[in-house]
């Protein structure tokens, strides 16, 4: 049985969801995005994401109003298959599509930028045969995009990547609920200091390029918390 953990941003909790692989995704209205299509080509049964990326499905999916097919959403990052910082990894990220005509990715496309409900939609030309679409956190560590400076105190999905990553890594005892407390901030310090970088807790563009540099796609070791 898959767990889903949600940011809601509206109350700044962590929300966990138990749910079947035909379930309806958390705050998606209807059927029109399930548990196996946003996990896609994962392996895992641990997923995450945030509530403004499912809403912002909702009002894509309404306005398109016909189904979407799924072709790449959720991966963790130690699975691969995107780029270091991608927000696939963050659950925020969805690659669509696929199976339209050339007229029709360029409907769903402009139905995407027109609801303003996304951060980022991808030009036709670095993505001709599907549509990306993404609610990345803003502003980035990095001046080259990614994920956002992280402190104690941050939470959601941008946390569970990095507690994802240090706990492959076998820097242990962070946990995995998305939750920057002292003890995930005391892993980091033991990161940083391991590999030459400012430990002060803090996960800026340094660690983060350090960190997704030495995970993405290595696979799952045996530290890594709830293995596929």
């Amino acid at each position: 049985m898959p767990t889903v953990l949600i940011l809601n941003q509206d109350t700044n909790r962590m929300e966990r969801f138990e749910l079947n692989w035909d379930s309806a995704m958390p705050y998606v209205t209807g059927r029109t995005l399930t548990v196996r299509e946003f996990r896609g080509s994962s392996c895992s049964s641990f997923l995450w994401s945030d509530r403004r990326t499912l809403e912002a499905w909702n009002r894509t999916r309404a306005a398109f109003g016909r189904p979407i097919y799924v072709g790449f959403a959720f991966k963790r990052i130690w699975e691969g298959g995107h780029a270091g910082q991608s927000q696939h990894y963050a659950g925020t990220a969805f690659d669509v599509g696929q199976d339209l005509s050339a007229a029709l990715r360029t409907t769903l496309r402009n139905t995407a930028l027109q609801t303003r409900a996304w951060v980022y939609v991808e030009p036709a030309a670095l993505t001709p045969t599907w549509v990306h679409f993404d609610r990345r956190a803003i502003p980035s560590a990095c001046p080259s995009g990614g994920y956002p400076v992280l402190r104690e105190g941050s939470r959601g999905n941008y946390v569970l990547i990095l507690q994802d990553a240090l706990n492959t890594l076998g820097f242990t005892g962070s946990g995995l609920d998305g939750l920057f407390g002292p003890g995930t901030r005391g892993v980091v310090q033991r990161y940083q200091r391991a590999n030459s970088l400012t430990a002060d807790g803090i996960v800026g563009c340094a660690t983060w390029t350090r960190l997704t540099g030495q995970v993405v796609g290595r696979g799952q070791s045996g530290t890594t918390l709830a293995r596929c």
